[in-house]
């Protein structure tokens, strides 16, 4: 239990400094109300005496510095009162949403002997931890918190997987319900909160009294956090222990999916304001994709279809899918101006891959200096261009363009480098030529995002033949390709319907 003592030890070190402040705060004003009651009852410089002049002297000094002292103790105090802790954005699951996991959890809680969470919430991230809820006043007692669960791990993992995971972080609730830790990571929090309120009075002399207060509880601090976790992990040990090997091998694996899923496959969606509705349950195929192509995670992938799914454990796993969706849009992209439009995955070959490549490729259209509201550049003409040595006054004007376009219609991706988008943009026109031609059609790879899906010209064989015709102006592999591809170098591309 020498977790349990250091971490109660640690909180109250915390509430040790947070009383020697309020100590500091009042001394000033106690000695003024000393000095004041000795002035009347005669003891301290009594009316007549020859020290009374001097003892008056000191009454008003240390009545001076205790007004100041309470005026800006009332300020901090103000700015405490005032500062609300932030609550990371998740998605909040109801009982009645999720029956069978409030259940989980709480059998869970009852195992570990420690109370259970107030609650459970979804985050779109791949992480689970307890967050005290935000409670209006200022002298509230400390409750049970809400867990927060990545969502990824929810339609990833197996339900026993997921039991086993969550086993520390449950049992985190124990430190959660001791007062002193609760009152001093209450008012850590504040602390922190009151910090980042740019909208308080004199900011600067309430900020460095914050920042001494913040700085004086570091130690402590971390001391208190790694104590609870450390208390935490050995409650846990006994529950599923050797299953939680195994979640974490598949925590790593999930992140791993998630993160590409993200920026391969949501964020071309995203640019054009889509939201794919149901991310959750597309990292499962990207996993799914990995395994099929990587024979040791197949392995592991296959021991584990036997296994009931955590996301089961939802009444209406689709449902949530969508507003965790949703809020990681939110979260990870600026807002479109129209608001977001959700996109199922059927209709992301159409409207994210072909709408996509087509606004490329009428931005290329644009640095060639042809502009035609429905046909881009035909390819011979651009590929002449390319090989007379004029990528580099493309690529110019292509990043001009996509700065200037970033200025007044955001968001669009980040202005990269000419070069890049050019290569980018070339790439796309020809994707569209090819589907033009009827000999391709746009597709979505789960691990990939994006891509081009022809039988008659090897796709592996596209970026290696459009870098060379744009870094080199070897225009020779891409005609090639092109022609292979059934495609008419003469025939301008579409830009839209």
């Amino acid at each position: 239990m020498a977790a349990v003592d250091t971490a109660r030890a640690r909180a109250r070190a915390v509430l040790r400094v947070r009383g020697r402040a309020v100590a500091a705060a009042a001394l000033p004003a106690a000695c003024a109300v000393v000095l004041l009651v000795g002035r009347f009852t005669g003891r301290i410089g009594a009316a007549g005496s020859p020290d009374a002049p001097l003892w008056d002297g000191i009454r008003w000094a240390v009545g001076a510095v205790a007004a100041a002292t309470l005026l800006l103790a009332a300020m901090v105090a103000r700015s405490h009162r005032r500062a609300v802790p932030p609550v990371t954005p998740a998605v909040p699951l109801t009982r009645a949403e999720a029956p069978e996991l409030y259940r989980l959890i709480e059998e869970l809680a009852d195992r570990l002997d420690v109370p259970a969470p107030a609650a459970i919430a979804l985050t779109p991230d791949c992480d689970s931890w307890l967050e005290e809820p935000h409670r209006p006043g200022r002298r509230a007692e400390p409750g049970a918190p809400v867990l927060v669960i990545g969502s990824p791990f929810l339609w990833w993992m197996r339900a026993g997987e997921l039991r086993a995971l969550l086993a520390p972080v449950v049992a985190g609730t124990a430190a959660a319900a001791d007062p002193d830790i609760a009152a001093a990571r209450r008012w850590l929090r504040t602390l922190d909160a009151a910090l980042g309120d740019r909208h308080r009075g004199p900011a600067a002399l309430v900020g460095r009294i914050d920042r001494r207060l913040l700085g004086a509880c570091r130690e402590h601090s971390a001391e208190l956090e790694h104590a609870v976790a450390a208390w935490a992990s050995e409650q846990a040990k006994a529950v599923d222990y050797g299953l939680r090997i195994a979640a974490q091998e598949q925590v790593g694996l999930a992140y791993a999916g998630w993160d590409r899923l993200l920026t391969r496959v949501a964020l071309p969606a995203w640019r054009l304001g889509l939201h794919p509705s149901h991310l959750n349950a597309g990292v499962v195929a990207a996993l799914t994709e990995l395994s099929r192509r990587d024979r040791l995670a197949a392995d592991g992938y296959e021991n584990r279809l036997g296994d009931r799914p955590a996301c089961d454990l939802l009444e209406e796993p689709g449902t949530v899918d969508a507003r965790v969706s949703l809020l990681a849009a939110e979260l990870l992209h600026e807002e479109p101006p129209g608001g977001w439009q959700p996109l199922d995955w059927d209709d992301y070959p159409e409207q994210v891959v072909d709408h996509g490549w087509r606004e490329s490729a009428a931005a290329l259209q644009t640095a060639l200096g042809d502009d035609h509201p429905h046909t881009g550049p035909a390819l011979d003409k651009l590929l002449a261009r390319l090989a007379a040595g004029e990528a580099e006054n493309l690529a110019a004007a292509l990043a001009g363009g996509v700065a200037r376009a970033a200025e007044v219609a955001p968001p669009l991706p980040p202005v990269r480098s000419g070069r890049d988008l050019l290569v980018e943009h070339l790439t796309a026109t020809v994707c569209c030529a090819a589907v033009d031609a009827g000999t391709a059609s746009p597709g979505l790879d789960w691990l990939d995002g994006p891509v081009l899906l022809s039988h008659a010209a090897p796709r592996a064989a596209l970026a290696p033949a459009v870098a060379a015709a744009a870094e080199a102006g070897q225009d020779g592999p891409l005609r090639a390709w092109l022609e292979r591809a059934g495609v008419r170098l003469e025939r301008p591309v579409r830009l839209s319907g």
